[in-house]
């Protein structure tokens, strides 16, 4: 099932849920190919969705919030400058995921998608427990939530 993200009335819970949601069509990538229950073109098509949500979730972050929140606080080398080498990491890593689903190595693909799982929980727990915090603080979330529609549309 895809994944439809949403803007919610706040912050941190809409980029929270879009992390959860991201997470759930990983989750469902791995049972449909452990369970070999679609062929390769329906797995590929579902690797090429879930690395566009990735990225559409990066560039909300890059694009919009990151740039807001250092334009609000004057920190341009604190959280925000973590948060994009990790995401760089994880683009390395999609990378990897989408050559192996091209390629139909969908057991290689889900190894690279252990380890994309293991820096998105670290990278989440970071942003959730401190970025979002920090950035509802000192952001307008309707101004905010109006530069991010074209997001989710």
């Amino acid at each position: 099932m895809p994944w439809n993200p949403t803007l919610n009335d706040d912050l941190a819970g809409t980029f929270t849920d879009d992390h959860r949601g991201i997470d759930a069509v990983w989750a469902e990538i791995e049972a449909a190919v452990d369970e070999g229950s679609e062929g390769p073109d329906a797995l590929r098509e579902r690797v090429r969705s879930f690395v566009a949500h990735m990225n559409r979730h990066l560039a909300m972050e890059e694009e919009v919030l990151f740039p807001a929140f250092e334009r609000a606080t004057g920190m341009v080398n604190g959280p925000t400058q973590v948060m994009r080498m990790e995401h760089e990491q994880m683009r390395s890593v999609l990378v990897q995921i989408e050559d192996h689903a091209k390629r139909g190595d969908f057991g290689g693909a889900l190894d690279h998608g252990d380890t994309l799982h293991m820096l998105i929980q670290q990278h989440n727990m970071k942003e959730e427990g401190m970025l979002y915090r920090m950035a509802a603080a000192h952001l307008s979330w309707p101004d905010l939530k109006g530069q991010l529609e074209s997001y989710v549309g």
